[in-house]
């Protein structure tokens, strides 16, 4: 007999929570980690709650306009204008009619009837940047986000390769929240692989019937989350059904769900070219100058896709189409001078997981992008490039007393000959001052992109991005080796913490604080040097400060104090100053 389930010692059930927990172990052996997520054997929909479809708004991270969203892609794409103002102005268009139309209701039966969703199709070469455009968007959002290869995919679908698939998917990114799923996105690569190949006589069934299988969902359907080859939905059914008596059909609406589709396209520019060169024949007929393969994709039209061998339906849904441009080595350059690129980013934590610190000099970025560039596989190519030069550091350093080098030309040309003179000599005089020129190279870069920034969180900043602030942000950002992104964040939410910590000051004591910027500067640096959580390390500040300002406050009747750095770092020495300005104070006046 199956030891899976177990009842008590008397052979009667076990409760709920030990159900639900012989249940995951279970799932989990058979089914894979996914299952654990099952919180609870039946969660209630969230349509139960009664907040209707506009309740989803407050779960989503959505108040930015297309000029907003532009900037904030600027931050971490290099190039690729059009492609990011055109997705940024459809998908904030996308959701911003999806909000309105939620919160409108249903006021018409026909209403929505025929809605145009603003699917978007993206065109452009390998590794320029299609997937981390649209997974940055998504995150930025807040809203799910699942990514499926088109080849994978069939017509009539098996386990794992059914297009509806997709929408369960999103269901389980949105941790079972449906509502939330209903406003996702789905980003679908390698559609052009599902094109029917033209050298074929009849119809391709196999790749005409995935883009079939496609329609509903990019317009409008119900998608069944409780299908025959998921365990865990026919577990939830029957469990629901045991509690409440009732067969609930649990589905997820994709009207408002955005589809992007991406590929490489090879042969497209044959077929515009085709198309171009028939148009500019006979008298009188205009002739086009020779162009880029590049310059000719930005030209397709939705005649040369259904000719690339798309359907005309599944071309009518996906309206808005854009073309990324080819990654020269100054563009993989610049991605790699960009304090957000994942890749330096990446390599820093690798070394910083084993306490060494490494910084690039300009010339090795510039050598690196370059051997990058003669690979053609754009961005993608930066991770194989970096990789190769650093592995035999990677190996070795580890296991030595080496905490810091830096990235050379001279490395990325010969990186055993240079792992040999590190070895050698890892205080070298001029490498060490190659190092510092390097690491002031690498702040000031980040310096700038860091007042860059300061639109995207001017509201939020509580006064101008001070130099001061600046740093902190900076030494977060080295401190942790976390995205710029994810400094300012939490060096924002710290700064939101001291304001809370003055208003709480505020509601105890009966009068008001205020930290300068040079004590929140000391603050921060005083919590982070001692691995304390600010409100943590403003409590014990506040057992010093608290008792000597409430004297002052009852002996000079000042209801604010406006505190400096000499507060934070020795509160009685200020406190101690304080009291002796007043008694000057008093004792110089006439009497």
């Amino acid at each position: 007999m199956s030891k899976g389930f177990t009842g008590d010692d008397k052979g009667g059930l076990p409760d709920q929570k030990e159900l639900e927990r012989q249940l995951s172990e279970y799932l989990a052996k058979k089914y894979g980690d996914k299952s654990r997520q099952v919180s609870r054997l039946a969660p209630e929909p969230q349509s139960e709650h009664g907040d209707g479809a506009s309740g989803v708004w407050s779960r989503i991270n959505f108040d930015m306009r297309p000029e907003e969203l532009v900037a904030y892609l600027d931050q971490y794409i290099v190039r690729q204008d059009q492609a990011k103002a055109v997705l940024a102005t459809k998908i904030c268009t996308h959701f911003n009619r999806a909000r309105y139309l939620s919160q409108r209701g249903k006021q018409d039966p026909a209403d929505g009837v025929g809605l145009i969703k603003n699917n978007i199709l993206m065109i452009g070469p390998t590794g320029v940047g299609k997937t981390y455009m649209v997974k940055l968007i998504a995150a930025k959002l807040g809203v799910p986000f699942v990514k499926g290869d088109a080849t994978k995919f069939s017509e009539t679908g098996y386990v794992g390769g059914d297009v509806e698939d997709l929408i369960r998917d999103l269901v389980h990114e949105a941790d079972d929240d449906l509502e939330l799923a209903q406003f996702g996105i789905v980003y679908i690569d390698e559609v052009d692989k599902i094109a029917s190949s033209p050298n074929l006589v009849g119809p391709d069934v196999s790749r005409t019937g995935v883009q079939r299988a496609l329609l509903k969902p990019m317009e409008e359907t119900e998608v069944d989350l409780k299908v025959p080859h998921d365990p865990i939905s026919q577990i939830q059914a029957i469990e629901k059904y045991r509690r409440t008596g009732k067969r609930e059909k649990r589905t997820v609406n994709t009207r408002h769900i955005l589809f992007i589709m991406s590929g490489a396209f090879g042969g497209l520019v044959d077929i515009i070219k085709k198309r171009l060169n028939q148009q500019a024949l006979g008298f009188g007929a205009q002739v086009h100058e020779p162009m880029a393969d590049q310059d000719y994709l930005k030209l397709v039209t939705p005649q040369d896709l259904m000719e690339f061998g798309f359907e005309t339906e599944f071309v009518g849904r996906l309206p808005v189409q854009v073309v990324l441009d080819e990654l020269t080595a100054d563009d993989l350059y610049q991605i790699l001078r960009n304090p957000n690129n994942p890749v330096i980013i990446s390599k820093k934590r690798d070394f910083a997981a084993y306490g060494i610190e490494v910084h690039f000099e300009d010339a090795a970025l510039r050598l690196l992008a370059d051997r990058a560039a003669e690979m053609k596989t754009g961005a993608r190519a930066l991770v194989s490039v970096v990789e190769a030069a650093l592995l035999p550091f990677e190996k070795h350093l580890p296991s030595t007393d080496v905490r810091r080098f830096l990235v050379t030309p001279e490395l990325v040309r010969d990186p055993e000959g240079a792992l040999r003179q590190l070895l050698d000599n890892p205080e070298h005089p001029d490498m060490i001052q190659r190092m510092e020129a390097a690491a002031r190279d690498e702040r000031m870069e980040l310096m700038k992109m860091i007042a860059k920034r300061e639109p995207l969180y001017r509201d939020r900043l509580d006064g101008p991005l001070t130099p001061a602030r600046m740093d902190l942000i900076a030494d977060e950002y080295y401190r942790v080796g976390m995205t710029l992104g994810a400094a300012f964040e939490a060096v924002l939410e710290r700064l939101e913490q001291i304001r809370d910590f003055e208003e709480g000051f505020y509601q105890r004591y009966g009068f008001r604080i205020r930290f300068t910027e040079t004590a929140e500067v000391a603050i921060l640096a005083g919590a982070a040097a001692e691995g304390l959580a600010v409100p943590s390390y403003l409590a014990r500040l506040s057992q010093v400060l608290a008792p000597g300002l409430q004297l002052a406050y009852d002996r000079t009747g000042r209801d604010s104090f406006d505190l400096p750095q000499e507060a934070v770092l020795d509160p009685e020495a200020y406190l101690h100053r304080l009291f002796q300005e007043h008694y000057q104070n008093t004792l110089g006046q006439p009497r």
